[in-house]
């Protein structure tokens, strides 16, 4: 299992709940409850603002990274703590809503970046990847991690809208893509619908992903991908 960080005094991490909360009884993808070290440390030197402790910017921006932590860690959807199981349903840029469990078994990535593009025009093929696959392309590409930040809240429970930052050091291969060693970043906009215990039932997203992929695809590619398996595994939301 891996070693929990204890930081001001709190067992887990500083910006996510429920990783040590019930840990022995949550089935890990990984094996156990991940540790944030190195993309805290990329989110604390690269965020734009910090939010006061208790404010509802700060609220929200940790409610949406422990959601994120529990997307990527969790691998049963009743030991998510931040959402409600049988109402949730993701919606991005307009797209079709899916479930927890839809969610769940395709990964974020896969779900932020589907299209509904003719194949032969797809920047990314998110049906021909896995949960597995995708996040092994993110980890290569973004190796000191992709870090996510709340930019803006224009509203409280049970509507809350908000704007969002998501950036990284593009260091790594992207699908046989070289890297180009500088920041990616991108903004969106989302809403979430929240109960009377603060679970989100639907959380919808808005942005371009051409922000993203049109860095991660610039490079150019590597004929072979001798190297893919050396790549690191995991998230690049954590490590």
């Amino acid at each position: 299992m891996a070693k929990l960080e204890v930081e001001s005094g709190v067992v887990g991490d500083k910006y996510r709940s429920f990783i040590s909360d019930e840990a022995d009884t949550t089935l890990w993808r990984h094996g156990g409850p991940p540790i944030y070290t190195d993309v805290n440390k990329l989110f604390e030197e690269g965020r734009t603002k910090e939010w006061p402790k208790g404010s509802l910017e700060e609220t929200v921006q940790n409610a949406i990274k422990s959601w994120e932590m529990e997307l990527s860690h969790k691998t049963r959807l009743k030991d998510f703590r931040t959402i409600n199981p049988e109402k949730f349903k993701l919606f991005v840029n307009g797209r079709e809503g899916l479930s927890g469990e839809e969610t769940l078994r395709v990964g974020s990535y896969n779900a932020l970046l589907a299209n509904s593009l003719p194949k032969e025009l797809k920047y990314y093929k998110a049906d021909e990847e896995t949960f597995e696959s995708s996040h092994e392309a993110f980890r290569s590409a973004f190796p000191r991690g992709f870090a996510w930040e709340v930019i803006q809240v224009y509203s409280g429970p049970p509507e809350i809208a908000f704007k969002f930052r998501h950036w990284g050091f593009f260091e790594g291969p992207f699908k046989r893509h070289a890297p180009s060693k500088k920041m990616v970043e991108f903004y969106g906009l989302g809403t979430l619908k929240v109960d009377g215990s603060l679970k989100v039932e639907e959380a919808e997203i808005y942005y371009d992903p051409a922000e993203l992929m049109g860095d991660l695809l610039s490079g150019p590619k590597f004929e072979d991908d001798t190297k893919s398996s050396e790549r690191p595994q995991g998230c690049p939301l954590s490590k």
